[in-house]
């Protein structure tokens, strides 16, 4: 039951992120929203994700993870409920950062519970990869029924689907959920949550702004120099705390340092493109929600199959040569991609989504065993979270540095292309300013008359140069990120000059290496 709930946690805990993803052109669309606007809708959900998760991590190991995982249940679907009736875009946003705090508190209990269950590093590979499943299922589904959904009624439905889910969860899991904590004494660390909070919304908030406007705004500035300050101050107050939030000493293990930063710079690449993905589909394709789904599909349904696979395959491959593989396979596909063009069809398209999906199975579940069994067994809460933690951050970051790339390599191309599409200089002069101050999708508030044809294929094509450059940026960045898991997830030698892997996941039972000390398995 407790691998049940688990799974199921996760599963709700990611519900939103696809169906969203899908329905940007919809929401943009009926709520009239900048491109700035619209990276907030993706980025309330991830920011309070990645602020709080290190928290609930430590919160579910002190107090109980059962207590944790029923209230992220409830902020999930209190979420859903704000965003069903939104009418706003701050509303919508208000309902994105309540469900954003349901999965902060379900991603590092869930695999907390299946740390606890099944302490064999053997069959807990199996079961994270069955987690890892789930996580990918909720991607897929989220996106087809969101799809299916704006196909009938209005876009605030999306988020019903939710509600029940989470419901349903937390009536069996309050019955039938057993308590568990960590060995250990522990408290609330609020210095570090404060200043944590503090770095990650000032960093994602000056990126975001920045791009929508300058990164010379007054705002932006302090935004940025607020992250700096207080990233600073975080790691002075956690190497001071006798409770630490997030303990550094866990940097100690290539391991998990590895797998963290390895998250982070995957996520910033990967989830920036989906957001672009999306964009692409909605406003270059002219394709409505279900179509879009459809496409997101082969990607998550790919990576879905392979995550069942990987599970099963952790004790006979080593880590680092499945997540190496599967972020150069990612790379590969993003580079394939560069040459999609506004009328690209379904078959030209669907191998390079497979091959990407392929990819990104490949590198979930290794990726999160590697980290959970890189520490001793009482913090694999705070592992889980670390990871989660840092994943999240770049998923943060992902739609607000493309979403800004996207929108100034389109904006600074758009004349060129509309002097080639024959727009006359006055309507081009209007259609220009629109969107130097509100995106490409105040186009649409323009009068265009006979002209209309032409100047959605100029900015389609204008799309197009910022779709490239996103691109790009993704592939060089999970690009590096294979680097880093090739060269820090090494084997290494001890001081006998036996050969051992790092990663506990491969280590016999019971003699994984510890944080304070850095022996090896």
């Amino acid at each position: 039951m407790t691998l049940f709930m688990a799974c199921l946690g996760v599963f709700v805990a990611y519900l939103p992120v696809t169906s969203v993803s899908v329905s940007l052109t919809a929401i943009q669309s009926a709520l009239s929203t900048t491109t700035s606007q619209l990276s907030w809708v993706s980025d309330a959900f991830v920011l309070p994700m990645a602020a709080f998760i290190l928290t609930a991590g430590v919160f579910g190991d002190v107090h109980g993870r059962k207590k944790v995982y029923l209230a992220g249940l409830l902020l999930s679907a209190a979420g859903a409920a704000t965003s069903l009736t939104a009418h706003s875009v701050g509303q919508l946003w208000t309902g994105q950062a309540l469900s954003g705090l349901g999965a902060a508190a379900l991603l590092p209990t869930t695999l907390a519970l299946i740390s606890h269950a099944v302490p064999d590093h053997r069959e807990r590979g199996k079961f994270i990869g069955f987690w890892a499943m789930c996580l990918m299922g909720a991607l897929a589904f989220g996106g087809i029924v969101a799809g299916t959904i704006l196909a009938h009624a209005s876009w605030r439905w999306i988020f019903f689907v939710t509600i029940p889910a989470a419901l349903i969860a937390f009536a069996v899991s309050a019955k039938l959920l057993p308590e568990s904590r960590a060995p250990r004494t522990s408290r609330l660390d609020w210095p570090g949550q404060i200043t944590a909070t503090l770095a990650i919304t000032g960093l994602v908030y000056g990126v975001i702004e920045g791009g929508a406007g300058s990164f010379t705004d007054v705002q932006v500035v302090l935004a940025l120099a607020v992250a700096v300050v207080s990233g600073v101050l975080f790691v002075v107050v956690e190497r001071r705390a006798e409770h630490p939030m997030l303990d550094l000493k866990l940097f100690r293990s290539p391991g998990f340092t590895a797998t963290a930063l390895v998250a982070m710079v995957m996520f910033l690449g990967m989830i920036g493109f989906f957001f672009v993905l999306s964009l692409y589909f909605g406003m270059v394709q002219h394709l409505d929600t279900l179509d879009t789904a459809w496409r997101m599909i082969l990607v998550t349904g790919a990576a879905l199959v392979v995550s069942g696979v990987v599970g099963r395959l952790m004790h006979k491959v080593a880590p680092r040569l499945m997540i190496t593989a599967g972020l150069l396979l990612v790379t590969a596909a993003l580079l394939t991609l560069l040459g999609a063009e506004a009328d690209s069809s379904f078959g030209t398209l669907s191998w390079r989504l497979i091959l990407l999906g392929l990819g990104m199975g490949l590198v979930t579940t290794p990726m999160t065993a590697t980290a959970v069994a890189s520490v001793p067994h009482p913090l694999a809460g705070m592992a889980a979270a670390g990871n989660n933690a840092f994943r999240q951050v770049g998923g943060a970051l992902g739609p607000a540095v493309l979403g800004a790339l996207l929108t100034s390599r389109a904006a600074s191309a758009l004349p060129d292309k509309l002097a080639d599409k024959g727009v006359p200089g006055a309507l081009a002069d209007r259609l220009t300013h629109a969107v130097d101050g509100s995106g490409l999708g105040a186009v649409g508030s323009v009068p265009l008359g006979a002209r209309a044809g032409q100047v959605y294929g100029a900015v389609g094509d204008a799309f197009l140069e910022g779709l490239r450059l996103c691109l790009t940026i993704s592939a060089a960045l999970t690009f590096v990120a294979a680097v880093l898991a090739f060269v820090l997830l090494r084997p290494r030698a001890d001081r006998a000059g036996t050969v051992v892997r790092e990663s506990a996941a491969q280590s016999p039972a019971g003699h994984r290496q510890t944080a304070g000390e850095g022996a090896h398995a």
